[in-house]
């Protein structure tokens, strides 16, 4: 029978519910902690601390930025030394160190862990990217374990560094994910617009079993054609989380040529645009210098 681990859960939503049901069907016991009254096990921070016995740990699982800087502020002013806080988040890498300075302060271990796996999660496993000291890593593997997907360890988890280092991962991850996504994306349109090809769903499911292009997005690219044939009614307008422009900035800080990753990223840009301005001044010029028809909207 194993024993499992005692963890507090801060943040209920789509990643963190999901977590916590995956966490306590391998046998964990969470304490969950939600603004929302209606999901939450205790009404307020001092009551899920209250509610853990030490040295305890708590997850954080909430958006990336302020509300996570927040969280971590308050969990220092509660908890106590030998507690450990795990910032699960989309956090820059760069809130690590100050995070981790703070709750030091009071002798609170930190570590960051990148988390993918979206709403697939809680079935499939997540993948896991954690930085931080080797013995919170240790200490923590038990609920590590019990997130990520089955099989061997390293094909699921990484401590990749010392504090920062999950989160860069995660970000580097990101970067990657948006460029695959949008060499599909480009793909698709082709074969859609040429005309040569008739059955273009069915080109994109014969290539996710043997061939070089499989991946778990191209699972999910087939997914939505089959539940959304030729994409109808799907607005192109689409945003980003933050992860892209990152890692772009990190590109450039470190003199690393990352083009796909930017035209993806400014191919999310375009995407916002109704009326591109910078192709309003190209049509403008064209007319100018070469006296091309320039077509005026309605």
């Amino acid at each position: 029978m194993m024993t499992g681990m005692q963890i507090g859960m801060i943040g209920l939503g789509r990643m963190g519910g999901n977590m916590v049901a995956r966490l306590r069907a391998a046998g964990h016991e969470v304490v969950g902690y939600d603004r929302n009254p209606e999901v939450s096990d205790v009404p307020d921070l001092a009551g899920l601390v209250a509610a853990l016995a030490a040295p305890r740990t708590v997850w954080v699982m909430v958006p990336a930025g302020e509300p996570t800087r927040a969280t971590v502020a308050a969990l220092q002013a509660v908890l106590e030394a030998g507690d450990l806080v795990i910032d699960g988040g989309n956090s820059r890498y760069t809130d690590d160190a100050p995070n981790a300075a703070l709750l030091a302060e009071r002798g609170i271990g930190y570590l960051d862990c990148g988390v993918s796996g979206g709403v697939w999660g809680r079935e499939e496993g997540y993948g896991l990217m954690v930085g931080g000291d080797a013995d919170l890593v240790a200490h923590a593997m038990p609920i590590f374990d019990a997130l990520r997907p089955e099989g061997p360890r390293d094909e699921g988890f990484v401590h990749a560094g010392g504090i920062g280092a999950g989160h860069y991962a995660k970000m580097v991850h990101n970067g990657i994910e948006y460029g695959l996504m949008h060499a599909y994306a480009e793909g698709w349109e082709l074969l859609q617009t040429n005309g040569t090809v008739t059955d273009v769903a069915g080109c994109f499911k014969a290539w996710t079993r043997g061939t070089v292009v499989r991946s778990w997005l191209l699972d999910l690219l087939v997914k939505a054609l089959e539940e959304t044939p030729d994409l109808a009614g799907v607005d192109g307008y689409t945003t980003d989380s933050g992860e892209g422009r990152w890692t772009l900035q990190e590109a450039i800080d470190n003199a690393v040529p990352m083009p796909v990753l930017a035209a993806a990223l400014f191919a999310r840009f375009t995407s916002r645009q109704e009326n591109s301005p910078s192709m309003q001044m190209v049509s403008a010029l064209r007319g100018q210098f070469g006296g091309h028809a320039v077509v005026r909207s309605e």
